[in-house]
């Protein structure tokens, strides 16, 4: 599934000031990353400073699927085009494809 397909078929609303970034409308936080993105395919996992919770990503077309792995095993997701995938995993300090 594409980042263009995910957001046609859940609803999706703007986080104010993040170009780019979305979160779920109504939050779904049994929901895994992979039963979201319709993948076939395991999220990187990923500890950053600039996060509390384990940082999951999925690498997505048109961008991708960040998840932060609440202690009590929720899950928060964010659905990002490219450029606000790029910017914010860089926020994180997280290089895709690493496990940094």
């Amino acid at each position: 599934m594409t980042v263009q397909e995910l957001l046609a078929v859940r609803k999706w609303k703007p986080i104010p000031n993040c170009p780019g970034r979305h979160t779920l409308e109504i939050p779904e936080p049994t929901l895994t990353p992979v039963e979201l993105a319709q993948v076939d395919y395991a999220p990187l996992e990923h500890h950053s400073k600039g996060a509390k919770d384990p940082v999951l990503v999925l690498i997505m077309d048109g961008g991708g699927l960040i998840t932060y792995r609440r202690a009590d095993g929720s899950y928060f997701h964010t659905l990002n085009d490219e450029s606000g995938f790029k910017r914010k995993l860089a926020q994180l300090g997280i290089i895709p494809g690493t496990d940094r």
